[in-house]
């Protein structure tokens, strides 16, 4: 039974959506009270605490993005994958739901929208996913983290590239962190580039990874059922 580690990923990609996105809610509502910084560090926090929480059960991904990049590494088996990304949604959906009734006159739900042109946009996005997976992969063997530091070597680098990219794109790096606010408050413009530009980033990051690491990096598993996806 696989169950727990897709009710895991739907509980820490809900914590994810509700803290994060919620931070720029209550900004805009209380007028700029968390601010900026205190919005990068509610992104970092917040994927730290869930990668403590639930990384030992389904590798705490909380992104569609980082999913496929375990996928393309060979270090999360195929037949995870539909679960794992539906999970994701799911949970996040329901925190911009949350965040919809709680505060239904907050606009955006914290969509992520580009402050550049759509070029520049997507490539920052790719960027900064391929970074925040290079570290992913970097920081975790099989299914476990190489030491008690990973979540905070991973929601430091979220949180350093929210403080970088946030005015720009607002630094998703995350499909179902852009698409669930977008949707529910009908700020759809440019989303395709926070669905498409994560996933290349993504995807880059396994062959930089295995280039610096060596065959140290995604050794493949042997495929049983008793053993756990390989994540972080």
């Amino acid at each position: 039974m696989h169950s727990n580690r897709y009710v895991a990923e739907a509980i820490g990609t809900f914590a994810l959506v509700f803290v994060g996105c919620g931070a720029i809610v209550i900004d805009a509502v209380y007028n700029g009270i968390i601010g900026h910084i205190g919005i990068s560090l509610a992104f970092g926090l917040i994927v730290m605490a869930m990668i403590y929480a639930v990384g030992n059960i389904s590798g705490a991904h909380l992104n569609p993005a980082v999913t496929l990049g375990f996928l393309f590494a060979g270090r999360l088996k195929r037949r995870y994958v539909p679960a794992y990304i539906g999970s994701q949604f799911f949970g996040a959906f329901t925190a911009a739901f949350c965040l919809h009734l709680l505060f239904p006159d907050a606009g955006t739900l914290g969509a992520t929208v580009p402050a550049v042109d759509i070029v520049r946009a997507f490539i920052l996005e790719v960027i900064l996913t391929f970074l925040l997976m290079f570290v992913i992969l970097n920081v975790s063997t099989g299914h476990k983290e190489k030491g008690i530091m990973a979540g905070v070597a991973v929601g430091g680098t979220i949180a350093l590239e929210a403080l970088i990219g946030g005015p720009v794109t607002g630094a998703s790096m995350n499909p179902a962190r852009s698409l669930a606010p977008a949707v529910l408050s009908g700020e759809v413009y440019a989303l395709w580039i926070y669905l498409t530009a994560p996933v290349l980033g993504a995807f880059m990051a396994y062959p930089t990874c295995r280039l610096i690491q060596g065959k140290t990096c995604c050794p493949p598993e042997p495929d049983a059922e008793s053993n756990p996806p390989d994540v972080v």
